[in-house]
């Protein structure tokens, strides 16, 4: 969640209209009620040299501005998150695949691997999560479950032994996560990989699993990332070791973040505190003339 967000910034395309309305009025100069449309320039500055027209009026002419962009500012809903925000569970599912290719299992990267599924259970946030495993080919460890704890256990155990082929093939995990994300709204698959085995069949299988609304995130065991260039339409991308952006994105369904009610819960809106100062130069208005 970030520390400050703007609940309706669409508000914002007031400003730069009133900020053009304001340099018009103050290049046309101060109203002289009427008479500047009849008078000679040299004349009107007379009369207001000797107090017949009130010649303080450029910087207040520019107070209704001022406080309409206040106003504008205001509407826009600057919001901070709250410390006080409920917990909302999130829908939909999510699927983990683990690379458990030789260059993974039998390396210590398993461990960043085991460790960085254990956060993804963490931060489901009442979601639906499933693993799947995956070498030579792929397997469906577990179905989505809205009690995650219970593959906590599995991903434990993981070793060279686990998986009975050999070779990488990525490809098939997308295949399978696609089968068992099919018609689940609001659907993760999170893939966790050295990158081994991602070719043209890797990046047109990705193409089709997003096709079909499943957002699509890795967790990198190799700090050469650029097999994952490979694939486009990735949602969120981060080293396991560090997997702070995937973490963030899963832990909330994409239906509350387009949820009005569910924001307001979850932020505290300063808008009408902002548009509140609007108060200060409208009563400048009322300021008696000198």
């Amino acid at each position: 969640m970030t520390d400050f967000a703007l609940l309706r910034p669409w508000w914002l395309a007031a400003l730069p209209l009133l900020a053009a309305l304001a340099l018009w009025s103050w290049r046309r100069g101060p109203d002289a009620g009427g008479w500047e449309q009849v008078m000679p320039a040299p004349m009107l500055m007379a009369m207001r040299r000797f107090g017949h027209l009130s010649g303080d009026t450029g910087r207040i002419g520019l107070f209704p501005f001022l406080a309409a962009g206040l106003i504008a500012l205001g509407l826009a809903g600057p919001a901070v998150p709250r410390t006080d925000a409920p917990v909302l569970a999130g829908s939909g599912a999510i699927l983990i695949a683990i690379d458990m290719s030789p260059s993974v299992a039998t390396s210590p990267v398993l461990a960043d691997a085991q460790a960085a599924a254990a956060q993804i259970l963490r931060a489901a946030n009442g979601r639906a999560v499933g693993l799947i495993l995956y070498a030579g080919e792929a397997y469906d460890v577990a179905a989505p479950t809205e009690d995650p704890a219970t593959l906590e256990t599995q991903i434990a155990v993981l070793g060279p032994d686990t998986m009975p082929g050999k070779g990488s093939r990525p490809t098939a995990a997308l295949a399978l996560a696609r089968q068992m994300l099919l018609n689940v709204p609001d659907a993760d698959l999170v893939l966790i990989s050295d990158g081994g085995g991602i070719d043209a069949s890797t990046a047109a299988e990705a193409e089709r699993l997003t096709g079909t609304g499943t957002r699509l995130m890795l967790l990198t065991l190799s700090q050469d990332a650029s097999a994952f260039a490979r694939l486009a339409g990735v949602s969120a991308s981060a080293p396991a070791r560090a997997p702070g952006p995937v973490l963030r994105r899963v832990s909330a369904a994409s239906s509350f973040r387009r949820d009005r009610a569910v924001t307001a819960l979850r932020f505290r809106d300063l808008g009408p505190y902002v548009a509140a100062l609007a108060l200060l130069p409208l009563l400048g208005l009322f300021r008696r003339p000198e």
